[in-house]
């Protein structure tokens, strides 16, 4: 009985694969290559030099090809291995491609239409809208009727730069807290004198984030942005500051507003969220400047200097679009309109003030003065940077000499810290910073970056399901330096990641995922391109990878993970360690914005222009002329200035804010013994240029002499 079953077996297998060849055979010959190995080898050869003219290492195969109708007339479709998308696609360089594939396909297929993909799309949907004519693919634009921030006092108010645009952005690592070894660490290996979880705020802090803000966008970090680690925290709650918190009641009362803010505590366990600890307070607006509410912190700044100063409010559903915040700051009040329609119970930073040392019983004061109805809310005040206040352990806490268990902190300033932290700090949800149960913190923190992105974004057009800050992100740009090193001088260059692995290669509205592809084409494109005419020929432009690297997928916003360079390797860092260098790459990453932005939302654009360089002051008597030059920027033809603005300074205060200047030149009346201090800045439509070097003068009527001191 068993020799049947084996015998029918046997049968069956030997038939079904007999009946597997002939299906095969009979399969349409367009399932299989049907063009000749040689022509594939010609194909994959033309596309190779194409793409080695631009993407260095890019190895283009052909995986497939297909011809559908007959031999006269039909189509030929080529599928080439994802490397051919490394290339920067446009229009005329699509149109050179498609001839030489032509120009390699035997004589019968010449005529047919061709069809060549790339990474699963045709590479004519891989040229960014910015150079694209076509009209087939959809915008990602996220409108507000008023942006975030408004910085009322700045007499540059760009029109043409990226004015109303939401920028989402993070200076890669951070130190953190190291489950395998008991202790805090840098996530980056320390080379060449440096470590990249500090490295890249080299580039993002001092140049960067102010380029994006002088050009008039709203700039959102999930770290700590100021470096001091002096900190003052003003709140309504009492807290462990002796701080001073006043309410002036106008026609309209001020009344609690529900939960908020308060500073009760030196550190903080995860998980404990500090906008529960106390209350907020609130204000009906009012049209009428007569009777005006409003609210005021005050408190001791132990050392004069620049601070970074951050506010907090809650939103409500008849929350006003203009809170009026106003800084008094030394050289003068700044006025901030905060929309307080998105960003509540978080740290929202309203830019970098100088105050003076000593008790101060208003440093910043919010009016209930509005264009709106609506309510005003008030929280808390932040100055400073501070030191790193989240506690952490392998356990619930850590064991110490006398049995007793403690957590602890880093030890190191907040700025230092990974993102996980400053967003447990700034209010957010644990689902945003603890994706791992607090068991990893090392994943928790690069996983936190992109959750954050889209807790920014939730209740904003393209998120408007989800909860979270209401804030219209329009794009999210992390930024990162690589490792690698080679044994000779060749330089590792510049690589770009995106990603359109997620939700089917589409956000919401059906808009396609490559718009993270055109981010990541023109910031690539400029920072090569800058590079290469400034500093070194030999620039190495990598690849564009198209890869689920979680801060690239995740985020519901087009997205740019850079890897600038390598921190290892030393021909990359003798570029990378010059602070000109940083700068130039800076400007090129916020003009890859600038180019990429204007093409979503249709309108047209202003390079900003570049700071001063040639400025002098000529003494006479007491009247003293001051002086300079436009820069000419070769490479932006719009980076112009329309006029200029300079800024003064009396002793050693703070910088006055500013006076428009329509020439080159002005004269300024001296004072008898009191220094005097200048900046000058160009500006244009598309913003406000860096500060020039800062010249002094003081006159004196018995002096002997004019001393110059350069630097000193």
């Amino acid at each position: 009985m068993a020799s049947k079953f084996w015998i029918m077996r046997r049968f069956i297998r030997y038939n079904l694969t007999t009946l597997l060849i002939l299906l095969l055979a009979t399969m349409p010959v367009e399932a299989k290559s049907v063009l000749p190995k040689a022509t594939v080898d010609s194909i994959a050869a033309a596309l190779q030099r194409i793409t080695l003219q631009e993407v260095t290492g890019s190895y283009v195969k052909i995986k497939s090809t297909k011809v559908k109708g007959s031999d006269k007339r039909g189509t030929v479709e080529i599928y080439a291995s994802v490397e051919l998308a490394y290339y920067p696609m446009r229009e005329e360089s699509i149109e050179r491609i498609y001839n030489d594939v032509r120009k390699a396909l035997p004589e019968k297929y010449r005529n047919h239409t061709i069809k060549i993909y790339a990474d699963g799309t045709l590479i004519e949907q891989l040229t960014p809208q910015y150079y694209s004519k076509s009209e087939e693919q959809r915008h990602f634009t996220n409108h507000s009727a008023q942006p975030l921030i408004t910085r009322q006092s700045s007499i540059s108010q760009p029109t043409k730069g990226l004015n109303n645009r939401h920028i989402a952005l993070w200076q890669s690592h951070g130190r953190y807290f190291k489950q395998s070894a008991d202790e805090w660490s840098w996530q980056r290996s320390m080379l060449w004198e440096t470590v990249e979880d500090l490295y890249t705020q080299s580039y993002v802090l001092p140049y960067l984030v102010p380029m994006l803000e002088r050009s008039g966008a709203t700039v959102l970090l999930p770290r700590e942005r100021s470096t001091l680690t002096e900190e003052l925290i003003i709140d309504n709650n009492e807290g462990i500051d002796q701080t001073i918190y006043t309410e002036e009641n106008g026609a309209e009362i001020w009344q609690d507003c529900g939960v908020g803010f308060a500073h009760l505590y030196e550190s903080y366990p995860t998980g404990h969220n500090p906008f529960m600890d106390g209350t907020s307070r609130m204000v009906q607006s009012t049209a009428d400047t007569s009777s005006t509410s409003s609210a005021s912190w005050g408190g001791t700044i132990t050392q004069k200097g620049i601070y970074t100063l951050y506010v907090s409010y809650t939103t409500t559903d008849k929350s006003v679009p203009d809170a009026r915040y106003t800084i008094h700051a030394s050289g003068g009040d700044r006025e901030v309109l905060v929309n307080q329609q998105m960003g509540g119970a978080m740290w929202v930073c309203l830019g970098d003030f100088y105050f003076e040392e000593g008790t101060h019983t208003k440093l910043v004061t919010l009016s209930n003065y509005s264009q709106h109805k609506g309510v005003i809310t008030a929280d808390a005040v932040k100055i400073g940077g501070g030191m790193g206040n989240i506690r952490r352990s392998v356990h619930d806490t850590i064991k110490v000499e006398d049995g007793i268990y403690e957590e602890r902190t880093s030890g190191y300033p907040r700025f230092t810290e990974g993102a996980r932290y400053w967003l447990q700090w700034s209010g957010f949800d644990t689902d945003v910073y603890s994706a791992k149960d607090n068991l990893d913190d090392y994943k928790e923190d690069y996983m936190s970056r992109a959750h954050w992105v889209n807790a920014l974004m939730g209740g904003s057009k393209h998120l408007s399901d989800e909860e979270g800050k209401n804030i219209p992100i329009d794009l999210a740009f992390a930024f990162h330096s690589d490792a690698g090193v080679r044994l000779n001088d060749d330089v590792i260059g510049t690589l770009g990641i995106y990603s359109t692995k997620e939700n089917h290669g589409e956000f919401d509205n059906d808009i396609s995922r490559l718009r993270s592809r055109d981010l990541t084409d023109l910031i690539m494109t400029q920072i090569v391109d800058d590079v290469r005419v400034k500093y070194e020929p030999q620039w190495v432009r990598r690849g564009m990878w198209n890869r689920a690297y979680y801060e690239a997928r995740i985020p519901a916003c087009p997205t740019m993970l850079l890897e600038l360079l390598s921190h290892q390797n030393f021909a990359d860092m003798r570029y990378g360690l010059d602070p000109q260098f940083r700068f130039d790459i800076s400007r090129a990453v916020y003009k890859g914005m600038l180019r990429y932005l204007p093409s979503q939302y249709d309108v047209a654009y202003v390079v900003a222009p570049l700071p001063i360089n040639s400025f002098a002051i000529d003494l006479n008597g007491s009247t003293a002329r001051l002086s300079w030059q436009p820069t000419t920027d070769p490479l932006e033809p719009t980076a112009t200035a329309d006029y200029y603005i300079l800024y003064t300074r009396v002793g050693d205060s703070g910088f006055d804010c500013g006076k428009r200047i329509e020439g080159t030149s002005t004269t300024v009346e001296l004072h008898e013994g009191k220094e005097y201090s200048f900046r000058v800045t160009a500006v244009n439509s598309g913003g406000e240029s860096f500060d020039s070097e800062t010249l002094s003068a003081c006159y004196l009527k018995r002096s002997k002499g004019t001393v110059m001191i350069v630097n000193g």
